[in-house]
């Protein structure tokens, strides 16, 4: 069991929670959830020791084994990559590396044999003998080829680094895992594989994630980070808002109901607290007032933006035609792509890392040429496009402010009309003249979605647009994009916003071609013999 006691913690005069006191036990997976800013990767970091409460503590019990998902990929780019996989158990790993100094110098006097032997008996303890086999599996089910096992880290770009890195937080059955954005730089048949596997994790789980898929498949209770409090809800994040919004309900019914008595009884003690044959009356009344506790509904941190997206002018019923189309870098990336979209459709595009998803979207946007074929607009089509790179849009050297950024796509528009609608997107008046570069990932997002929704344009190109974004803007963008009465070609690792907007998927498949599917994510993963695996 993980406990927390008392533990407070505030920045800058802010406060995170205030007194909080919880437990974490072995069997249950986690989600721990709030709005961008409330405190969930700070209470994470008291959880792991890197960072210390203001007050109160954290126990865990003795001997148990922590593992932490690590972003710094530079700490192990030398080393190779199945070993930086083991040395998510540091025991294990000072064992075997000992052991290997220890044969390498030659030395074999009694003092080394049972230095040996005691190592022997730490490298059996913590199943080192098949430690290369469970690191090679993890991995390979976080789609990491075999032919990187025995390059170092760096041989990797940086995203396919932070797969090794969970590989690591991963390795050897630790009792209390913390993950933090665990599915970030991951496709979905990769997160599909994490969902699978934790799944089956017997310890202490908790993990942080925007995924709400994520969190309803994984997560048997729910950890609320709201009201300067940690509420622990049974269930996934669906499960949790429901409880949340019902217990709050009954709240406030339940003051109103208070309020009421209160209100009555003082107006009894107002027409009756002078006439002496009733002040004992009067008297009982305030000491019947004084017993009536309110609930203290403190202010919900949650803010939810307001999303919409209105085409200015309809296009004709064929959209897009892409024929024949080629792209190169170096090697093939998509070779000979045929399909048309009709007005309304909405198509996610899906593939492993890689696969040329991005490149097909720069494709379509005019951004890159293509080698050999056609791409086609319809009539009257215009497009808006929103790259996963959001510096290719937005430039950390630039000094425009928000409101100056956005003001320029749409120079007709009018002071009060950009205002308006970057405090739709949550952006007050004070941060509307904070300068771009800035900005959180969060508000960089919510500020390039503001430039589609100013644009009006009737085919969206979305390429990765929950990224940084909390729970509760991705629900935003999410009803969003289906009330949008344009066409919508979406890449997104995540796969509620895909099963609830898509009418349409794209299967990207490298060499061995492509194929369009009819239907939602669900009917696709039926048709190719996936969906029991998820």
């Amino acid at each position: 069991m993980l406990t927390v006691s008392e533990v407070t913690k505030a920045y800058g005069g802010k406060v995170l929670f205030d007194n909080v006191t919880t437990s974490f036990d072995p069997g249950h997976r986690y989600g721990l959830t709030g709005a961008n800013g409330a405190g969930k990767s700070t209470f994470m970091k008291i959880l792991a020791g890197e960072l210390e409460p203001d007050t109160g503590q954290i126990s865990r019990p003795p001997k148990s084994r922590l593992s932490v998902l690590h972003q710094d990929h530079y700490r192990y780019e030398n080393d190779r990559i199945r070993d930086v996989v083991i040395m998510g158990n540091a025991r294990l790993w000072a064992a075997l590396d000992e052991k290997e100094k220890l044969l390498e110098a030659g030395t074999f006097d009694d003092e080394t044999g049972m230095r040996l032997g005691e190592l022997e008996v730490v490298i059996a303890e913590e199943n080192g003998y098949e430690a290369e086999v469970e690191a090679e599996r993890l991995l390979q089910g976080l789609g990491i080829g075999d032919e990187f096992f025995e390059q170092p880290l760096s041989a990797l770009s940086g995203g396919m680094r932070l797969r090794v890195l969970l590989a690591q937080a991963l390795f050897g059955s630790p009792d209390i895992l913390l993950l933090d954005e665990p599915t970030n730089h991951l496709d979905i048949d990769s997160v599909r594989w994490l969902e699978h596997f934790l799944e089956r994790f017997r310890g202490v789980l908790i993990v942080i994630s925007h995924d709400r898929h994520f969190l309803n498949t994984v997560c048997t209770h729910t950890a609320d980070v709201d009201y300067e409090n940690i509420i622990t809800y049974p269930g996934g994040y669906d499960d949790m808002l429901q409880q949340k919004v019902r217990w709050r309900i009954s709240q406030q019914k339940a003051n109103a109901s208070k309020q009421k008595k209160i209100s009555e009884l003082r107006e009894f003690i107002q027409r009756f607290g002078a006439n002496a044959k009733k002040a004992s009356q009067a008297q009982s009344r305030r000491r019947a007032i004084a017993k009536i506790e309110l609930t203290d509904l403190k202010r919900s941190n949650i803010q939810r933006p307001f999303i919409r997206f209105d085409p200015r002018t309809q296009s004709g019923k064929l959209v897009l035609t892409v024929d024949k189309l080629n792209k190169s870098f170096d090697e093939p990336v998509l070779k000979d792509l045929t399909f048309t979209i009709q007005r309304g459709e909405r198509v996610a595009v899906v593939g492993p890392n890689g696969i040329g998803k991005s490149t097909l979207l720069k494709c379509i946007a005019g951004i890159y040429e293509p080698d050999k074929g056609k791409l086609n607009p319809g009539h009257e089509v215009s497009v808006g496009y929103m790259p996963e790179n959001h510096e290719d849009l937005i430039s950390k050297s630039d000094t425009k402010t928000a409101f100056e950024w956005l003001y320029q796509w749409d120079p007709k528009a009018s002071v009060e009309e950009i205002r308006g609608l970057l405090g739709r997107m949550l952006f007050p008046a004070a941060d509307a003249d904070k300068p771009v570069a800035a900005l959180s990932g969060g508000e960089t997002v919510r500020l390039l979605l503001a430039r589609l929704t100013l644009t009006g344009d009737n085919l969206l190109l979305l390429d990765e647009p929950t990224n940084h974004l909390d729970l509760e803007s991705i629900r935003a963008l999410t009803e969003a994009l289906q009330r949008f009465e344009g066409t919508l070609i979406l890449v997104s690792h995540d796969q509620a916003l895909i099963d609830e907007v898509a009418t349409h998927v794209l299967e990207l498949k490298g060499a061995n071609g492509y194929d369009m599917f009819p239907g939602n994510y669900e009917e696709f993963l039926e048709k190719t013999g996936r969906s029991e695996l998820r």
